[in-house]
Parts: C-alpha cells; sequence; structure tokens
C-alpha cells in the first residue's frame, strides 16, 4: 500500500533520472516532494565566498528544478542547518516519510542520524538508498567476513559480485507533488559570489555531464588506457565534478564501460567505490594515518616550502605546472596529483595532511574518501599504499609524461623558450644559455627548492622509525 506523501531529500545526486531514492519515493508514495538544502554548517566552513562548487551545485539546482517541474512539481530549496531544515520541512509538508541517497562521510552520517531521530520523535520514516557506489556497506568483504584493505582482492571481489542487477537504472517515472516553488535562491542570497565558471568553460547540470560523458564514450573512452597519463592530452573524462555532485550517475558509467570493455576506466570507477568503503568502514582516516604505526612519522615545519608547493614555484616545472593548473581552475590531472602529493611530504617532508586539505579548498570536485585516499596512497601511510620507499622523482617523471614539455609550457610560460632538453631541469642549463633566452634560474625561475637525491635520502631516514 502506497503511503499518501513523502519527501526526497536531494544531497550529491542533482538529477532527476537513475536516482534510487527518486525512484523508490516515487514508487511508494502518491505524493512526492523535493527538496534540497543550502547547508550552513558545511557552507560556514568554507575559505572563501566565491566558491566554484556552491556556483556549479547553484546551477545545477536550476536544470534539476526544471526537470522536476516537467514531472508536475519542482525543487524545495531550504538555507540552514540540515538538521533543523529537514525535519521541519517534513512536517509542514505532513510526509510520512524521508528519501535519501547514503553519504559514507562521518560528518554525513553524523547529520543523517540526527534527522532520522528528529523525524522519528515526529512519527516520519528516514530511508536510505545506495546510489554514489555499485557496492557499499557489508556487500563485498574478505572470505573473513571483513573489510578489504587491498585494493586488487577488493576488485577481484567486486568483479565477481557484480550483475547486472547493480548497474542497472532505476527508473523515475511517475507524478510529482505540485504546489507555490520559489525558484532556486541566488548565490548572494546564500551569501556567495558568482565564480568563474563560464570561463573555465565548465558547464553544471546534467546537460554539462551528459555532454562530456557522450564525446568521452564516442571517441576516447578506448584509448583512455593508453592516453589517461599524460596531462597535454585530451585523454581524460572530466567527469569527476559532475560525479561528485551526481548530476551524472555511477551505474551509466560502469554500463558503458563494460560494454566498450575498458577495464582501466573500470578499474578507476572501482577504486571510487574502494575508497568509499574505506571511508565507511575505518573513518579514522580522516585526520589520521590508515596504518596507526605512521602516525609516528615526524614532518617537517617549513612553511615556505609549503607556501612555494602552493604557489607553483618550487623550481620543478611540472610540479609548478600542476599547482598551477589546480589554482587556475580548480582542478587537476590524476597522474600530476600523485607527483605533487609525493613531492609535498616525500621531497618537501611536510605533513600529508596539509596538502590534502589544501587540495580540500581548491578542487571542484573535492571528494573526502578519493582525496584522503589519494593522499594517504602518496604518503605510504594509507590502505594499500605505495611503499614508504618509492618515492617519484619529479624529472623523471616529468620527461615521461610531458615529454615535450607541453603541459609545462602551458602553465608555466617563463619556460616558453627553453629546450625540450633543458625544459624538465632547467636549472641544467649554462648561465650563457639562460641568459640567451631570458630564463635566468633564481632570477625569472625558481632555484630547485630541494635536491631530490638529498630528500630522498631525508626520506627513508623519516620513515625508518616504523622499523624499530
Amino acid at each position: 500500500m502506497k503511503k499518501e506523501k513523502a519527501l526526497v531529500w536531494f544531497r550529491r545526486d542533482l538529477r532527476d533520472h537513475d536516482h534510487a531514492a527518486l525512484s523508490a519515493a516515487l514508487a511508494g508514495a502518491q505524493q512526492v516532494y523535493c527538496a534540497f538544502v543550502f547547508d550552513s554548517e558545511i557552507l560556514d566552513a568554507l575559505p572563501a565566498r566565491r566558491d566554484r562548487r556552491v556556483h556549479f551545485i547553484r546551477e545545477s539546482l536550476v536544470e534539476l528544478d526544471a526537470a522536476l517541474r516537467a514531472k508536475g512539481g519542482g525543487l524545495i530549496v531550504r538555507h540552514g542547518r540540515a538538521t533543523e531544515e529537514i525535519p521541519a520541512l517534513a512536517k509542514e509538508l505532513g510526509v510520512s516519510a524521508v528519501f535519501a541517497n547514503r553519504d559514507y562521510e562521518p560528518a554525513a552520517k553524523q547529520r543523517d542520524a540526527l534527522v532520522t531521530g528528529s523525524l522519528k520523535s515526529d512519527g516520519i520514516e528516514f530511508h536510505a538508498f545506495k546510489d554514489q557506489a555499485i557496492f557499499d556497506g557489508n556487500e563485498v568483504l574478505t572470505q573473513a567476513g571483513k573489510p578489504f584493505s587491498v585494493f586488487t582482492p577488493y576488485k577481484n571481489a567486486w568483479l565477481k559480485r557484480l550483475t547486472a542487477a547493480d548497474y542497472a537504472e532505476w527508473p523515475c517515472h511517475g507524478q510529482l507533488a505540485g504546489g507555490e516553488f520559489t525558484g532556486i535562491p541566488t548565490l548572494t542570497e546564500i551569501g556567495f559570489e558568482t565564480s568563474d565558471l563560464d570561463a573555465l568553460g565548465i558547464r553544471p547540470g546534467t546537460s554539462g555531464a551528459r555532454a562530456l560523458w557522450d564525446e568521452f564514450r564516442q571517441g576516447r573512452i578506448e584509448r583512455y588506457g593508453a592516453l589517461r597519463d599524460f596531462p597535454a592530452v585530451k585523454g581524460v573524462s572530466y567527469l569527476s565534478v559532475h560525479l561528485r555532485f551526481g548530476t551524472i550517475g555511477i551505474r551509466e558509467l560502469v554500463r558503458s564501460a563494460l560494454t566498450a570493455r575498458d577495464t582501466t576506466w573500470l578499474n578507476e570507477l572501482i577504486w571510487r567505490d574502494f575508497y568509499f568503503m574505506i571511508l565507511d568502514h575505518f573513518p579514522h582516516v580522516v585526520g589520521s594515518a590508515f596504518k596507526p604505526a605512521y602516525d609516528a612519522v615526524q614532518w617537517d615545519n617549513w612553511p615556505d616550502a609549503f607556501a612555494a608547493w602552493k604557489e607553483g614555484r618550487t623550481g620543478y616545472p611540472l610540479v609548478d605546472a600542476a599547482m598551477r593548473q589546480l589554482n587556475h581552475s580548480g582542478w587537476m590531472h590524476n597522474r600530476l596529483r600523485m607527483i605533487v602529493a609525493s613531492f609535498l611530504s616525500k621531497d618537501l617532508g611536510i605533513d600529508w595532511r596539509l596538502g590534502e586539505q589544501y587540495f580540500a579548498d581548491q578542487l571542484n570536485d573535492f571528494d573526502l574518501s578519493a582525496n584522503n585516499g589519494g593522499w594517504q596512497w602518496a604518503a605510504s601511510t594509507g590502505c594499500d599504499a605505495q611503499p614508504y620507499f618509492r618515492i617519484f622523482n619529479p624529472v623523471t617523471q616529468s620527461e615521461r609524461f610531458d615529454p615535450e614539455g607541453k603541459f609545462i609550457r602551458r602553465y608555466v610560460p617563463e619556460l616558453a623558450k627553453v629546450a625540450n632538453k633543458y625544459i624538465h631541469a632547467p636549472w641544467q642549463m649554462g648561465r650563457i644559455e639562460q641568459e640567451s633566452i631570458g630564463v635566468v634560474i633564481g632570477r625569472d625561475y625558481p632555484a630547485p627548492i630541494v635536491d631530490h637525491a638529498t630528500a630522498r635520502e631525508k626520506t627513508l631516514a623519516r620513515y625508518a622509525i616504523l622499523k624499530n
């Protein structure tokens, strides 16, 4: 028997199709309302009032509202504490249940527990669904019934369990409840400013996701494995911000990866599930090493070096180009994320948590699970991380993945005239050659902030404490 009224609470799932909570609500209630809360507990903690992510969400909500209106409904938008706004709205609408998709971050789980308690006191049910992952909870465990901590056996178990039902589309057919919908508040009304999304060519909403996905699926997915590590090449999907905010669903991407038989692309999607699982089962990774012994590593307090890393003036061209890309656009190529994270923690000896936080502040696609997992992987403190003695050589990485220096020259234009022979290590040029092209190291471009070979030895000694 259908419930009379239900409320769907949108969070990081800003689409009206293939949506688990919306599908369940439409199937289980006669009238379905839809809502989104600009959660002040999240927004007030952001470091700047000009935030691309808030702008992206706001514009995506405009599209979502239009799509819901086409189905007879619309989007109710509130600004305040979600723990207060959702119970109050549910009571105001007279619904018997609230439907939402699960979130795996510790703060989100705590928020949902508070909302569940408030709703229960008013006799309202709270139903949570799996939507942003293919598998969650205890669906993929070791033979001993414990969560995995190594990716490859997790991947194998994930693939073994996978059936067509796991990536089938959730139907979202049905009539939504009408009402007086006031539209989406402006950025100014929620205390923010317009960002440079348009200038950067970032198109929010499901339309933006669809354009990127169609281009990747129809032209590049088959070459993803060969091209994905080269930042100067258009080889990746650029869908990360859309996955983060759910303007495209994970099930559709998995379906296409399986159709294209692209195991490399599919593996990346499985990594995403893996890091969700780690965060869900091991919440101590927020602020601490996955491997507790690694909390004993003594990091250097080197503010000047940290500032140089953030600003892209370390003297290592590929590291600097990557950081400048991040600062300019809010996005960084995945290969470069690994390189700059390794450089901060293992060349500069600076606590990985400082880099993790800087990425959290800057990335348009910031996702706690993947960001934390990636940083702990690079710093060798995490699950299935690279061994601590594996230390990326920034010059070798540059030569391998940006061989002609195209990416470097794009973001470090002061090196534009440097020959390919020296573009990865311009300090190796002679003084006369430096003068002839107007790139004097130490004047026009920084000298290396550290010597990599020396830094490598310091890192090995830094981690040696773990052997004792």
